[in-house]
């Protein structure tokens, strides 16, 4: 099939709206079950990229989380541990695959951006993986297969309409790329270009040691950041992004953006939220909501009398900003990417709060001397890439 009408383009009002082969060959992707739109297939395409590139990186099965053309989450398939299942809502008893890890951790980094996502795995789709998403508000998933029994696992959603496009994972893009965007034709060639550990040996500040499994976070981070709405900064832990700041004009607010969403992520393993006991039957979105708000300064919101009973067995004792910022404070190990250099140590100071030990980006600023001062004064580890990985 050389090409697929859509519903609409972005807006409804943006018809006619496909998908087409320029050169009248087969389309890569084979719809299975749904009615894909524009926006999704942004999304699709995007997502299938990043996972493909993560595994070919790693050796590990990849999967994102994907919303508006940039990742909620991304991750590798590394076991959960305990806390994980508790945070990420994963039943104790549950047989869990490596690509089902991969994409509980992907979904589970920001789980109120991930809300209605798309779903990209690099390895075929199956019953652990279909059975989880199953549960999860989403718009659909891409991989380069699924297994019969996830197939009709995931066509029960969403009244049967869930989106469910299969891959060819051998397909590569042409050389050059086009886009129109106000009647012009903008060209450009096609990002090829490789990330791996290499990029990781030009070590710049006074600590040389980013161990094993630092150098497999920060690839996460950085090919991450390669299919990423620029400005991107994104902070990796355990091989998982637990913080993407997408989109921002300044550098400073990147690294701040996706700063708060890691301390996000470490605030829910407080023991405080650990122990939250919800009402019988809360709609998963609801639950995720009343963590966000109790974990902010808005706690007061779901504490107040006849606001906690529709959520709480029990009134839980508040989580003030005091108690969040000690913890965050304990946070360490985390690794940050840059899709461009850091201008300032503004950037690695911001960083450092969140517990960031290692940072690979760039380089290349007129200020790299004051950034390198920065990461010795706290004993960070950086690398210097000399990529940029800028993506619109």
């Amino acid at each position: 099939m050389n090409e697929l009408e859509l519903k609409y383009g972005c807006n409804p009002n943006q018809k006619p709206s496909r998908i087409f082969m320029k050169d009248g060959s087969d389309l890569p992707v084979t719809v299975l079950n749904g009615k894909p739109g524009y926006i999704n297939f942004l999304d699709a395409f995007n997502s299938w990229q990043l996972v493909k590139e993560l595994k070919e990186a790693t050796g590990l099965p990849a999967a994102a989380s994907f919303k508006h053309v940039s990742p909620a989450g991304a991750a590798v398939g590394l076991p959960l541990s305990d806390v994980d299942r508790q945070i990420y809502f994963v039943e104790d008893d549950a047989e869990l695959s490596p690509i089902a890890c991969a994409y509980i951790r992907a979904r589970g980094a920001d789980r109120l951006c991930s809300y209605g996502d798309w779903a990209a795995l690099s390895d075929v789709c199956d019953a652990a993986t279909a059975t989880y998403l199953k549960y999860e508000v989403s718009d659909g998933v891409i991989a380069p297969g699924f297994t019969d029994e996830a197939l009709e696992i995931l066509k029960t959603k969403k009244k049967g309409n869930y989106n469910i496009v299969q891959i060819d994972e051998n397909y590569v893009p042409t050389e050059q790329e086009c886009k129109d965007v106000f009647g012009v034709t903008f060209e450009q060639g096609h990002n090829f270009f490789e990330i791996n550990e290499a990029l990781l040996e030009n070590v710049v500040t006074e600590n040389k040691e980013i161990p094993d499994a630092a150098k497999i976070d920060l690839i996460v981070a950085l090919i991450t950041l390669k299919y990423t709405q620029s400005n991107s900064v994104v902070y990796v832990k355990n091989g998982q992004s637990i913080g993407v700041g997408a989109g921002q004009q300044s550098r400073i607010h990147c690294t701040r953006l996706a700063g708060d969403k890691a301390d996000n992520w470490y605030i829910r393993q407080h023991p405080k939220v650990l122990g939250l006991q919800f009402v019988d039957g809360i709609r998963r979105p609801d639950r995720d909501n009343a963590i966000d708000v109790y974990t902010s300064d808005e706690y007061e919101d779901v504490l107040a009398e006849g606001a906690w009973q529709r959520t709480f067995k029990v009134k839980p004792e508040p989580l003030t900003r005091e108690e969040r910022k000690a913890w965050v404070a304990t946070q360490s190990g985390v690794s940050v990417g840059s899709d461009a250099f850091f201008p300032f140590g503004d950037n690695v100071e911001r960083a450092r709060k969140s517990g960031v030990a290692y940072i690979a980006e760039p380089g290349g600023s007129i200020r790299d001397d004051n950034v390198i001062e920065t990461c010795n004064k706290y004993g960070i580890a950086m690398a210097f890439t000399g990529m940029r990985l800028f993506h619109h």
